[in-house]
């Protein structure tokens, strides 16, 4: 998941996804929906002991050797030779590195659950025996950079492999397809793209429903979801300034694309504070400014990379036009030789619960932990490429979050006010804690899967 908020990088996002007082989506299931899905919570086992101790040595070893996005071929063949050791139809190389497991079991629907698989550029300082220590090219800068599972990709691996286990050992219980798909690429939102661009669509069958999970730090075992919007959707962009280089000793000679980027960066801050009504929501982050290679030297251009993050299209045209705007007019008043070359990295779509799939996921996940566990999530800033698949077959989607902090130290980080100190997604020393989170997360997308893929003894007139 791709994250641009404040407070120690992902706190705030956390905390908007725990504010919802009291659930506000969609009634519970009809009484048919809720009897089919309590005879799917005690047809489906959870995963046993023996299970999750294999589960934890993968998910180890996916943890101590990331790999960033687009470039996941360890890790897609780990997921893929399981898969194929339950049964399933592997397909690999789907979109460069995705894996699609297909599990045919009689009729019934087709259910798809997907695990993201890459990692982050960035260095990991967990202090863990298993911390990575690994290095790659970073696709988007071309420089060297360690990389490590600071967003918890590695556990989301983990949980759907472990789910994939348990249907295929339990097809006596449920009838229908289950389309398990480990998708690469999702930070740089191109992974979810490039599967569907690669015929996903064609190859496989359609899913009626279209289900994901995400790791968050709140308390271990205790689960968050919602209907409607629950994340933003997202466009990032790279500005290049021009200006005309020269000694830094004769700055009168140039035209300084530094202090241009400087003066854009300071201006840009405006737009949400002057431009956006209060009872909208917007996001504008500048997350990198690169010029020049020397103190005495006045670079000939300067890059900005920006992230926009909005819940709404007309404010989204709003706001990327008011960057536009600015860019140039900020080139322009400092004499700039060329008008600035705005270049788009990439966007992801707005992240929206269906409301009926979700009453069902709600109810499902309330009957196997226990509705103390499940609780409202708020909408929130970070952003997500898992809705791809359900609108390129035009079919519901849920998408929920898993709590992975250790809940004493939640509790006392509650308590004394501390929690954005808390290390949150992205951040190097975020390491989810694996009792119970493991098992929590392969319990949730079976109990998430269990409303459509019904037990034998649920007739179909149940649906």
């Amino acid at each position: 998941m791709v994250f641009r908020a404040p407070l120690n990088g992902f706190a705030l996002v956390a905390r908007m996804i725990l504010s919802a007082a009291a659930f506000s989506g969609p009634a519970l299931a009809q009484d048919s929906s809720r009897e089919d899905v309590k005879a799917g919570q005690s047809a489906l086992p959870g995963p046993s002991d023996d299970l999750l101790a294999r589960l934890e040595g993968v998910y180890k070893d996916i943890h101590a050797n990331p790999e960033l996005s687009m470039q996941e071929r360890r890790t897609a063949g780990i997921a893929a030779r399981w898969l194929r050791d339950q049964g399933y139809a592997v397909t690999e190389g789907v979109g460069g590195t995705g894996v699609v497991g297909l599990l045919r079991n009689g009729e019934g629907p087709t259910v798809l659950l997907r695990a993201d698989m890459d990692a982050l550029p960035m260095k990991e300082n967990t202090g863990l025996p298993y911390a990575s220590t690994k290095k790659g090219t970073d696709p988007a800068s071309g420089r060297e950079t360690a990389i490590a599972h600071s967003c918890g990709h590695d556990l989301h691996v983990t949980w759907l492999m472990g789910a994939t286990q348990v249907l295929a050992a339990n097809k006596d219980k449920w009838r229908g397809t289950v389309l398990a798909v480990f998708q690469p690429g999702e930070e740089i939102g191109e992974g979810a793209k490039a599967m569907v661009d690669d015929g996903m669509v064609k190859r496989f069958p359609k899913p009626v429903v279209t289900l994901g999970q995400h790791v968050l730090p709140f308390p271990a075992g205790q689960v968050r979801l919602a209907s409607g919007p629950v994340l933003s959707q997202s466009d990032s962009l790279k500005v290049t300034l021009y200006g005309r280089g020269g000694h830094g000793s004769g700055p009168e000679s140039t035209i300084d694309p530094v202090v241009m980027a400087a003066a854009t960066v300071m201006r840009l801050q405006t737009i949400v504070s002057r431009e956006v009504s209060m009872s909208d929501s917007a996001v504008v982050s500048v997350g990198s400014m690169q010029a020049g290679s020397s103190a005495n030297i006045i670079p000939d251009q300067a890059e900005l990379q920006l992230n926009v993050r909005t819940y709404d299209d007309g404010v989204r045209d709003k706001v990327l036009s008011s960057i536009k705007r600015i860019v140039d007019g900020e080139a322009s008043i400092s004499g700039a030789p060329k008008p600035p070359l705005l270049t788009m990295l990439g966007r992801f779509p707005l992240t929206v619960n269906d409301a009926d799939a979700t009453a069902k996921v709600t109810e499902a996940l309330k009957q196997r932990l226990g509705a103390d566990r499940v609780q409202p999530a708020g909408n929130a800033a970070a952003s997500e490429d898992f809705t791809v698949f359900a609108r390129a077959w035009d079919v519901p989607s849920v998408f929920w979050f898993v709590g992975g902090t250790d809940p004493k130290r939640y509790a006392e980080a509650e308590k004394a006010g501390t929690l954005d100190a808390l290390p949150s997604n992205h951040a190097p020393e975020f390491a989810p804690v694996l009792t119970p989170t493991l098992r929590t997360g392969v319990e949730t997308m079976l109990a998430a899967a269990a409303p459509w893929l019904a037990p034998l003894a649920s007739d179909a007139k149940a649906r």
